[in-house]
């Protein structure tokens, strides 16, 4: 039997210190908007999946999320000065990109089977434009393990210029928006038809998120976003 995740006690202390002082920070030089707080379902495993446009949304989602969400990362991140100290010491879960990794998938379901929730990136990495990209199958593929919901988060305002607006004090705006929850659909079939479906429900996250964000956001989802009249 797997030992059940627990966040060693040195994150705990740290993300209790740096919570409010990224709070404190984003308040300070940006403008903030935030709506849907009410759709977390607090107090119960699910999956945070945002877009991603550079290094500056899971400081942001995590300083004004009201939970501690665990996190993933590419593992690159725990190489760069600077952000390996934050990585290591808020505590989160190395992603090595464009490989199938079973064990990251066994921590992952892990997480969220001990009660966690959990912050993703579906695209797999920054686009450093506000245009969302097809999201890697990856999510859909934890999903069908650890059947916990999925909330979707809008992010706006957080490009690679953030910080040089902000530190001209133009106090740029940032938008967090935070969806309904929802559980995927059912994996059916094997092989090329299971892999099909797996990427229409990374799909359909995207979907979600794009419903939330302004149209120059929702890139290859454009055409593409959720509505209630579709079901799902």
């Amino acid at each position: 039997m797997t030992e059940k995740y627990s966040v060693p006690l040195k994150n705990r202390i740290f993300r209790f210190l740096i919570k409010p002082t990224f709070r404190l920070l984003f308040l300070t030089l940006s403008r903030i908007t935030i709506t849907g707080k009410e759709n977390i379902p607090y107090g119960k495993p699910y999956m945070a999946a945002i877009n991603h446009v550079s290094l500056f949304e899971p400081p942001f989602v995590a300083a004004f999320w009201p939970e501690m969400l665990e996190g993933m990362g590419a593992s690159d991140i725990w190489k760069k000065k600077g952000q390996n100290i934050l990585v290591d010491w808020y505590g989160g879960i190395k992603v090595h990109r464009g490989e199938y990794d079973r064990n990251l998938i066994d921590v992952v379901v892990n997480v969220l089977d001990s009660g966690y929730p959990l912050l993703i990136a579906p695209e797999g990495g920054r686009t450093h434009t506000p245009g969302m990209r097809r999201a890697m199958a990856g999510i859909a593929f934890i999903l069908e393990r650890a059947k916990v919901p999925v909330v979707p988060v809008g992010v706006v305002g957080t490009t690679d210029d953030f910080a040089k607006k902000a530190f001209s004090f133009k106090r740029p705006s940032i938008e967090l928006h935070i969806g309904q929850p929802f559980h995927l659909p059912p994996i059916e079939g094997s092989g090329q038809e299971r892999r099909e479906a797996r990427q229409r429900n990374a799909d359909l996250v995207m979907e979600h998120i794009a419903a939330l964000l302004p149209e120059e956001y929702r890139g290859v989802y454009a055409d593409r976003v959720f509505s209630e009249d579709q079901g799902g």
